[in-house]
């Protein structure tokens, strides 16, 4: 790894690896990237199907030919050759085709999902089948239902449907409705409701026992919660309504319980968890009568893991943890055979793995110091050793690594620099590695446990000489020092860039907590747009300003209580710093974001005014009071508590400070950052006299894709405005 240092009049850049940027300078064509290309998918990579892995040394991907028929094949980890196929949708006329597939868990049986109906971002119902692999035969679990899932002992199957859940019983030939309160914007049993999905990342909220024996379940009460609508305009001659339940910062929450249902009884009991708000996860342990529950106050800096005994409906705490700020919920608890378990956790500053007892008394602590775990991947029994992913190598790179249970023997299993992460076998013996930089297109390559390569299955190479023959600026990765923080930073040139010329400078950033953009990885579609606006003649930049990531928890939490404060503050900072350049044009400076970064590009369009001439933002929060309770209190706490948090940093209170060109973007669609927010803002800037542009598409979601050509026509208007107002 090479270290290099550019003096600068005004600061010092450090610049954190070399990733051959000379050569992609000397090499760079004379094509120019196009609006079109970027968005019909010219510049695609190719990738691997997302596959599955299987029992032993195997995996399955689910595959489909020229004739559209569709089929799950198992594959050796060993060979990377296809061993069999497992089932074809053409042998089966009666489904008509599938689109997903779950096995169970000794892989006999597998559920075939066919005629999905989307509900939000990751919640679908669908036509689900039951398919026994010795005798090749389907049978009907249900229609429009969701989430179905087998018992262990492979005789049953749950699943929800109309807010409620049901058993459908083979062995017995029968189905068992395990509630019958479920109803729409009301109650819903079993299925998370709209921020649970969104902010816990979950949806399906019921859990088999290892034994067959009992099924836990979450409850929703959503009948006092607040119900959101919005217009969809569609293709009719009058527009619907979509009407959901929807909590906005400080208001109230669904009620959230949690029940057991114990099947040869047939009945269910409420569990009492203490005081709580939230009830993120559940999991079952390798007790077969024991349940983990995870419990976290309104504020989420109050976490507790529940031993439920399902047999007595008895309760104790297994581990509590606080935080001063917020507790980051993961799906990295993980049981040993001996019940013992891993857990992730900030406590000692940053992401670390630890070791528990099942009494809840700590081991050991298995990864020490100043870097980030970024990943868990899991614990082989045999070898006593952990596999996990980390920032061990500078926040913009991840690696990955084996470590022994007692934290010693840490080993490096893939490349040093870029991104690399693993999908491991389901006994940890191969793991296939995606690896990618700023310079290298995604490359799958196939290892063992031990970190040797056996294979490259898949190197996009021809990609890379595509690209060769056009005029593409590579990312220059540094530092700058702002607020006496240093942070990380990229930088797009033109290729035919000038020291002794002045150029426009266009900034992008999405600066919400924990999340990066400043990152030692592939082209992203951004990153070819900002290519393209480099080769009209601008610098493009990014920062990753307090409150970004993967830098420990006081870099991160530094924003807590006052979201879009010191954000906003280093953006600024950083573009006069930056401006201070001789190439750098200091009366033609541009921002722009989406959603969180929305947020950020119209608040340091006002506050910033003195420096920043344009900006765009899709999608934006403009307060955080119309956002949700889980997302916004995990960092701000209640609009009655902060008030001036909330309103400080709002830029609906600063319209009056609007003196650039602004362009306003949104989906009215957007189930997630409601155009609501947009509109509030128009009205501040009418109140203020101010003129600015806006873009409002109808019915499209937060990521404004639906429909064709609706990126390419909604790029084409961002690139319009930025060479209107930095260019001429």
């Amino acid at each position: 790894m090479k270290k290099s240092i550019i003096l600068v009049t005004i600061f010092t850049l450090i610049t954190s690896l070399n990733y051959s940027q000379q050569e992609s300078k000397n090499t760079s064509g004379t094509k120019k990237i196009t609006l079109e290309e970027i968005w019909d998918g010219t510049f695609s990579a190719k990738r691997m199907n997302s596959l599955n892995s299987m029992n032993g040394d195997f995996y399955s991907l689910l595959n489909r030919d020229k004739d559209r028929n569709t089929s799950v094949d198992k594959y050796s980890y060993a060979t990377l050759e296809k061993v069999e196929t497992i089932v074809n949708s053409k042998d089966l006329p009666e489904i008509n085709g599938f689109q997903s597939y779950s096995f169970n868990n000794d892989e006999t049986k597998i559920i075939l999902g066919t005629n999905f109906k989307k509900i939000y971002r990751h919640s679908y119902t669908g036509t689900y089948y039951a398919y026994d692999v010795a005798s090749k035969k389907a049978t009907l679990i249900g229609e429009d239902i969701q989430e179905p899932i087998f018992s262990p002992d492979n005789k049953k199957v749950a699943y929800a449907k109309n807010n409620d859940l049901f058993i459908k019983d083979f062995s017995e030939n029968k189905i068992i409705q395990v509630t019958k309160d479920g109803k729409k914007n009301s109650i819903i049993n079993g299925i998370t409701d709209w921020v649970y999905e969104e902010e816990f990342a979950f949806v399906r909220a019921f859990e088999w026992s290892n034994n067959s024996k009992y099924l836990a379940y979450l409850r929703f009460d959503e009948s006092k919660v607040p119900t959101f609508s919005m217009d969809i305009v569609g293709k009719d001659l009058y527009p619907s309504q979509q009407v959901f339940k929807y909590p906005k910062a400080g208001e109230k929450n669904a009620d959230v319980t949690l029940h057991m249902y114990t099947i040869a009884s047939e009945n269910s009991k409420k569990i009492a968890l203490g005081d709580y708000e939230y009830i993120p996860r559940i999991k079952w342990s390798n007790d077969d009568e024991i349940l983990i529950a995870t419990t976290l106050n309104r504020h989420q800096n109050d976490l507790k893991l529940y031993k439920v005994d399902a047999v007595k409906s008895t309760t104790s705490v297994l581990l509590n943890e606080t935080d001063k700020a917020y507790i980051d919920i993961t799906d990295n608890l993980t049981f040993l055979v001996d019940n013992s378990f891993i857990w992730t956790s900030e406590k000692d500053g940053y992401n670390h793995i630890y070791h528990y007892d099942f009494d809840g008394k700590l081991i050991n602590q298995i990864t020490k110091g100043n870097w980030e775990v970024t990943r868990y991947y899991g614990f082989n029994e045999s070898k006593k050793t952990i596999y996990y992913q980390s920032v061990e190598n500078g926040s913009i790179n991840r690696g990955v690594y084996s470590i022994k249970l007692n934290g010693k023997n840490k080993k490096l299993l893939s490349n040093k620099d870029g991104q690399n992460s693993a999908a491991f076998s389901t006994n940890l013996n191969y793991f296939i590695n995606t690896y990618s930089s700023a310079e290298t297109p995604p490359i799958y390559s196939l290892y063992n446990a031990k970190g040797k390569m056996l294979k490259v299955i898949k190197d996009n190479a021809e990609l890379k000489e595509e690209l060769a023959a056009y005029k593409m600026s590579p990312k220059e990765f540094s530092t700058i020092n702002i607020n006496g923080n240093d942070l990380n930073m990229w930088m797009i040139k033109p290729v035919d860039f000038d020291e002794s010329k002045t150029y426009p400078m266009f900034m992008f950033q999405y600066s919400g907590p924990g999340s990066q953009q400043v990152g030692n990885h592939w082209n992203a579609a951004n990153d070819y747009w900002h290519n393209m606006l480099a080769q009209k003649g601008m610098i493009v930049v990014c920062v990753d300003g307090r409150g970004t990531g993967l830098k420990g928890a006081d870099f991160k939490k530094v924003t807590q209580k006052e979201l879009g404060k010191f954000e906003v503050e280093d953006q600024i900072a950083a573009a006069k710093k930056l401006a201070e350049l001789p190439y750098i044009d200091k009366e033609n400076i541009g921002i722009w974001g989406w959603s969180y970064g929305g947020f950020m590009s119209t608040n340091v369009l006002l506050k910033g005014n003195d420096i920043f001439t344009t900006a765009i933002a899709v999608a934006p929060v403009t307060s955080w009071r119309f956002y949700d309770t889980v997302y916004t209190e995990r960092y701000m706490q209640t609009p009655q508590e902060n008030a001036s948090g909330y309103d400080d940093n709002s830029p609906i209170n600063y319209a009056d400070k609007l003196e650039g060109n602004y362009l306003l973007v949104h989906g009215t669609g957007d189930d997630n950052v409601h155009v609501q927010n947009s509109m509030r803002m128009i009205n501040s800037l009418i109140e203020a006299n101010k003129q600015f542009d806006m873009f409002i598409v109808p019915d499209r979601t937060h990521g404004i894709y639906k429909g064709r050509n609706t990126r390419l026509n909604l790029y084409t208007k961002m690139t319009n405005f930025v060479v209107e107002h930095l260019l001429n």
